[in-house]
């Protein structure tokens, strides 16, 4: 990545971005969860307060690509930093002596503004990157890891910086502090983002969002069900089963599990974050024809799936809560972390790989459409899974979503047969 490079600017301005955002989303996350949990709202509810935040995640990438194909790239950064901040500050405003289902519908709300404000973000940033990296050394995949593992990397501090906020100072003075510093943040990157983003297109159709290219249709499906597998464990059923296991039902012991589920919830998503950015080189896949990076996507979700269905069984002997299964979890689903990094930084390049210039935005918006999908698939399960069959039911249906990604990247591996590509 050389400093001579026109676009590296833009890069690092577009990476600190958004570095910014997921730091507040990650913390929010933890915040709004543990916060309700303590206030006795059950795995469902819960589920609940996070569903608009995917919901809108859909309909936003599917319209996101489309009105940065119109508006251009920076448009949809700036508006999804002054979303968040503004979802941050609505948040602020929650009264405790609302009823729970009053708090459940404006909670879900909020959510579902902050959820318009990830994927904005999230749209814009990715798609940066197939119009800013240098063309030659496989720098594609380089630079997308890069963002991508760091951007992890940080939103898994902000895990851990949400539970030790609420721990410290309190739910609303957290949200208003949050608030500050990502408006402050906003202000720094549009006066000093530099040249290197294109502007609109005019003539850009919505009907253009819609891909006729078999690649990414079915990377998109396989990308949706990667993920479901993924929050299926990762939004209600870990961080609930881990807080009722470590609190003993005090104040000080319920302060202490908000510290050690946090921190763990961080360190999966550092972990995650820091391998995703090494996929590169850990695969030594750089240079590879987009062939082998296809193969390489389908054999290492096939060893994903093994993971939690190992931890199923493994919650199923058990019973209940015991020391040896939080153990085996732990190790478990940091395994998972490390092989669900390398199948995300996987399919992050090969949107990339698959689409053009021209259409980066609306492929990249449709493909985590299919991604928030899969979020989406991922919350509701965790919820219903969690409370009807505990945490046997909660790792079993992520094992089944992780074999639908394996069985959708199968006939990714037959279209790339039938319309072999480079990388372009």
């Amino acid at each position: 990545m050389s400093v001579a490079h026109p676009g590296l600017a833009a890069y690092i301005a577009v990476t600190a971005a958004y570095w910014a955002f997921m730091l507040t989303d990650g913390a929010l996350r933890m915040l709004v969860l543990l916060h309700f949990h303590s206030l006795g709202f059950s795995p469902i509810q819960l589920a609940y307060l996070f569903l608009l935040y995917e919901v809108m995640g859909i309909i936003t990438n599917l319209s996101a690509g489309w009105i940065a194909a119109r508006f251009g790239l920076t448009s949809t950064l700036y508006a999804g930093l002054a979303l968040q901040v503004a979802a941050l500050l609505a948040l602020a405003l929650l009264d405790p002596g609302w009823t729970i289902t009053l708090s459940v519908v404006f909670v879900m709300a909020v959510q579902g503004v902050s959820g318009v404000a990830k994927d904005l973000a999230k749209m814009s940033s990715k798609s940066a990157v197939k119009l800013l990296a240098p063309a030659e050394g496989g720098a594609l995949f380089r630079w997308v890891a890069l963002l991508t593992g760091s951007k992890n990397a940080v939103k898994g501090f902000g895990f851990f910086l949400g539970t030790v906020l609420l721990a410290t100072i309190g739910f609303t003075p957290a949200i208003l502090a949050m608030a500050a510093i990502l408006g402050a943040i906003l202000a720094a990157t549009a006066i000093f983002m530099p040249a290197g983003l294109p502007a609109g297109r005019k003539g850009a159709k919505f009907s253009e969002v819609f891909s006729k290219d078999a690649r990414i249709n079915r990377l998109s499906a396989a990308r949706m069900f990667l993920f479901g597998a993924r929050d299926t464990w990762f939004v209600v059923g870990i961080p609930i089963y881990f807080y009722s296991v470590l609190s003993d039902g005090s104040v000080a012991g319920n302060r202490a599990a908000f510290f050690q589920v946090g921190l763990f919830m961080a360190a999966w998503i550092i972990g995650y974050g820091a391998i995703q950015a090494s996929a590169p080189r850990l695969l030594a896949a750089a240079e590879k024809p987009v062939g082998e990076i296809v193969a390489l996507a389908r054999w290492w979700v096939g060893a994903l799936t093994l993971v939690p269905l190992a931890l199923a069984l493994a919650a199923w002997w058990a019973g209940g809560a015991a020391a040896w299964l939080t153990v085996t979890l732990v190790v478990g689903l940091l395994a998972f972390g490390a092989i669900f990094a390398i199948n995300s930084a996987l399919h992050s390049y090969l949107i990339l790989a698959f689409t053009s210039a021209g259409r980066v935005t609306l492929d990249v918006g449709f493909y985590y459409m299919a991604n928030a999908a899969g979020r989406l698939i991922g919350t509701l399960m965790s919820g219903a899974s969690y409370q009807v069959g505990g945490l046997t039911a909660c790792l079993g249906c992520a094992a089944l979503l992780a074999g639908l990604s394996w069985l959708t990247a199968t006939t990714l591996e037959r279209a790339i047969i039938e319309r072999p590509t480079t990388v372009g």
